[in-house]
């Protein structure tokens, strides 16, 4: 693979994982990266996930335990020590009163660009999601949308197994928000969105699949159906679901390689290694990025 002229992190936060914005700053500095999208995770009592307590910022937890996520203050204020090299995302929370009127508070208030992350457990389809999506179309920003399935397989039995941390509900779900909101771009993210990738995900007990890729994968009839689909390659789910059959990864991202987007959602470098593995063209190459990034979102001044 030719090397990029250019990167783009179009999924990234901070002030968890144990690094503050200096030490995201000398992370992006370190692996050559222009400049990352930061997003919010905006956590409600509803949606506390204590197994993520360990990536968060100690200085917010409240006297009860809680934490309200990756607030947008903390990006904003990111933001300000480093205008050039973050694109601010954030997105309400659905249970939130009036949540589409705040997320365009946040769009001209403070110049978001991207409605993101989404990560509740709520369905997509939900019709406070749906209501925040069609205002995102509106303001024409991005949707990056967090994907864990509620239910896995047990993998002796095959019956199905809760799973506590799910978020979004099922790609069922998420086609039908792609259908009801035509004109906002999706971006799909996260295990329950990457384990479509291949035909046999329903009989996979594992939210991470590995082994070759099966023909009539789910993910191949939404691209192909929804032109509003995209997706980013972050964090351990997109990177598996590549190289988890290295062949059908260089299909993959040729096809589909105009809605492709680099991304990280943390500091590491394995996605970036695998892809030097792939003889993907200099033109695809450019697009996955920074490119593609760019034609969504333009870059910070």
């Amino acid at each position: 693979m030719p090397a990029p002229t250019r990167l783009v992190d179009s999924h990234q936060h901070v002030r968890w994982h144990q690094r503050d914005e200096h030490g995201l700053i000398a992370d992006l500095d370190a692996h050559g990266i222009a400049y990352a999208w930061l997003l919010s995770w905006q956590l409600g009592r509803e949606d506390q996930a204590p197994e993520y307590n360990y990536a968060l910022n100690p200085a917010l937890f409240a006297p009860d335990g809680t934490h309200p996520g990756i607030p947008l203050s903390d990006l904003l204020e990111t933001q300000r020590q480093y205008p050039k090299r973050f694109v601010v995302g954030f997105c309400p929370n659905p249970a939130w009163a009036q949540a589409p009127a705040i997320l365009e508070a946040a769009y001209n208030m403070h110049g978001i660009r991207v409605c993101g992350e989404w990560k509740f457990r709520v369905p997509f389809d939900d019709p406070r999601c749906l209501a925040i999506f069609q205002k995102a179309g509106q303001l024409k920003l991005p949707v990056v949308l967090h994907l864990d399935v509620p239910w896995l397989p047990d993998a002796k039995t095959g019956q199905p197994v809760f799973q506590p941390l799910w978020y979004g509900g099922t790609v069922t779900a998420l086609e039908r928000a792609l259908q009801a909101c035509p004109e906002t771009i999706f971006i799909g993210h996260a295990p329950g969105f990457w384990r479509e990738i291949s035909g046999d995900a329903d009989a996979s007990p594992s939210p991470y699949p590995v082994g070759p890729v099966a023909p009539g994968g789910r993910l191949y009839r939404l691209f192909d159906t929804h032109p509003n689909l995209w997706a980013d390659l972050s964090a351990g789910s997109g990177r598996q679901a590549l190289s988890r059959d290295p062949a059908h990864a260089l299909q993959f991202l040729t096809r589909y390689a105009d809605r492709l987007l680099f991304a990280r959602d943390y500091y590491e470098q394995d996605l970036h290694k695998f892809l030097q593995t792939l003889a993907l063209p200099a033109a695809i190459v450019e697009k996955i990025y920074w490119q593609n990034a760019e034609r969504l979102v333009a870059q910070p001044r």
